[in-house]
């Protein structure tokens, strides 16, 4: 079926000499792969390499047969021209980890314009703003509701965090209750939006910390989840 939808890039990665296979978020079917067929070369072709950075947003035209196997483009334009997020070098780095736990942690061929909608969003805010430290931070904890295990709030002031179950415990129950400082961040970050997130104030010890456990988190909530290797290119650029 030819489908005209906009689409978020996940990942590009180069395929012999001059095609790229590329992931991205669409709107209208979910997670889908695509086959370009001597991008790399070509400089009269209808697609470029730049159009597909990472979280690239893009209006594609693509005739997806849903069958699990990739699919091909018919045309791609770029819907929102970024002004930072690809020539600041600490969103890029950001930009960088973002799209590799999106790529670990979004499996699903189906629509789901809510999550959708959420990262196109996002990723225009983290665009126009420049104090952005804790950006990943509730970038990800938000993500989970989209995902299926956001933090049940409904007791949120006890003491313990069980990564486990998602939800506040009085008492440690597992080896993944956790309590303390990272605790408390996850307590000020429950329901806020990124407009107060600068009232949130993390030196790059605790933001590290509590990275850890928000990763820990989605490794015990989705198989397979991996640690990000850019995460050590992300703590060093805010170290």
């Amino acid at each position: 079926m030819l489908v005209t939808t906009p689409a978020i890039v996940i990942s590009a990665l180069k395929y012999g000499e001059a095609d790229l296979i590329v992931k991205a978020y669409t709107y209208s079917d979910g997670l889908k792969t695509y086959m370009l067929k001597g991008v790399l070369k070509s400089k009269k072709g209808k697609f470029k390499a730049s159009q597909f950075q990472l979280l690239t947003q893009l209006e594609i035209v693509a005739n997806h047969r849903n069958q699990g196997k990739m699919e091909y483009l018919k045309d791609a334009k770029v819907l929102h021209t970024y002004t930072s997020l690809h020539t600041n070098m600490v969103k890029g780095a950001m930009l960088m980890f973002l799209a590799e736990v999106l790529k670990n942690a979004i499996r699903e061929e189906e629509t789901n314009p809510q999550l959708f909608n959420y990262l196109e969003n996002s990723l225009m805010w983290l665009d126009l703003n420049d104090k952005i430290a804790n950006f990943h931070l509730l970038f990800l904890l938000n993500l989970t509701r989209y995902l299926g295990f956001y933090p049940d709030v409904a007791f949120k002031n006890q003491n313990y965090f069980n990564l486990l179950d998602g939800v506040f415990e009085m008492n440690s129950i597992n080896n993944y209750c956790r309590e303390g400082q990272n605790v408390a961040i996850l307590r000020q970050l429950l329901g806020i939006n990124f407009d107060t997130l600068n009232e949130v104030k993390l030196n790059q010890q605790s933001r590290s910390n509590f990275l850890s456990m928000l990763l820990l988190y989605y490794e015990l909530h989705i198989e397979g989840f991996k640690k990000p290797k850019s995460l050590a290119v992300l703590n060093e650029i805010f170290s």
